[in-house]
């Protein structure tokens, strides 16, 4: 068994060929297709962040709006940018949209990925500490962020407060049990996903990584999760980890689907780098006919080893094909790999 949720980039665009030609349609029909996917038996519904582009960005009154209209499925991010983000603002945004979802929040959080702009985390006001890169200061928000959700008083009462305060120091509210563990790293490196699992932090892995070894992605995703898992264990934390992989996957069942996606454009991996000195992978698509596509998919170890897998999906094509996209693969692929 394997858990199953679709990943949206949440574009938009004014192009006459898009269904999702601006912010509201992108929002609207996220949480439509969230509903959506609840109804076919998704597990989870999980939406992309950037910064200065016609895409999804502030993750929470979107994720706190699904919560509301939802019952059962897991409501998360691949991946919040840490450079942008205010820890203890974060922490309060974090516990009102679990609260309102009923403890389904899988926050997932990173360094974050090549962006729109040149440092764009300065125009929120942050800034790297004297030695620090802005990796750096992404994991030091994400440090704070993750002590500020372990609900512990840290800050000290007004002795003549507006309302009555309970005893003690004061932490942050809405305080949300249970959501420190329902966090996760986007790693993009053996190092991090390692850094990661000190943490308590869940793993999530994409269809990019550092290219550390020469290998195809799937088999340094693998490994990758093993060394993740490997930390896990050392560091002595007694609850099971989950490792989620992200995946473009498409069952070729009808006329639209050969026209979107029958080309075989994208059926290797390729090579690119993110900037001059860092070398990545980025994974190859799977869209071929459902017989076909389950052989492909056998053959991908990162898959095998992750408990969660992610499917991206094309949310310009409309909410209406998005759940033709999901439904194929719950009933035509996923059966036969014993996902379900």
């Amino acid at each position: 068994m394997k858990k199953i949720g679709f990943l949206s980039f949440g574009h938009w665009t004014p192009s006459p060929q898009s269904e999702t030609r601006s912010a509201a349609d992108a929002l609207l029909q996220s949480i439509d297709l969230a509903i959506e996917a609840e109804r076919l038996g998704m597990d989870g519904a999980y939406f992309r962040v950037h910064h200065f582009a016609r895409q999804l960005a502030s993750p929470f009154p979107l994720l706190a709006s699904v919560g509301a209209k939802t019952r059962k499925i897991e409501i998360g991010t691949a991946v919040i940018d840490m450079r942008y983000e205010n820890p203890h603002y974060m922490a309060e945004d974090a516990g009102a949209a679990d609260v309102i979802a009923g403890g389904r929040l899988q926050l997932g959080i990173s360094r974050g990925s090549p962006e729109q702009v040149i440092d764009g985390w300065r125009y929120f006001g942050h800034r790297p500490n004297e030695g620090e890169d802005d990796a750096a200061m992404a994991r030091r928000h994400t440090e704070e962020f993750l002590t500020l959700l372990a609900g512990s008083g840290f800050a000290k009462p007004n002795p003549r407060p507006m309302f009555p305060n309970p005893p003690g120091l004061l932490r942050l509210e809405p305080y949300s049990e249970g959501l420190r563990d329902r966090i996760w790293w986007g790693s993009a490196s053996n190092a991090t996903a390692e850094w990661a699992a000190k943490l308590g932090m869940n793993m999530q892995t994409s269809t990019l990584k550092f290219d550390e070894t020469g290998e195809p992605l799937h088999i340094q995703q693998a490994a990758q999760i093993r060394a993740f898992r490997a930390a896990w264990k050392e560091a002595g934390h007694a609850r099971t980890p989950r490792v989620s992989v992200s995946r473009s996957i498409f069952a070729l069942i009808d006329h639209r689907d050969r026209a979107y996606f029958g080309r075989d454009d994208d059926a290797e991996d390729k090579i690119g780098f993110l900037d001059e000195n860092t070398r990545a992978i980025f994974g190859r698509s799977y869209a071929a006919e459902p017989d076909v596509l389950i052989e492909q998919l056998r053959k991908d170890t990162a898959i095998a080893e992750a408990d969660t897998l992610l499917l991206t999906v094309p949310n310009q094509l409309g909410v209406a094909y998005n759940v033709h996209v999901m439904e194929a693969i719950l009933t035509q692929v996923a059966p036969a790999l014993d996902w379900r």
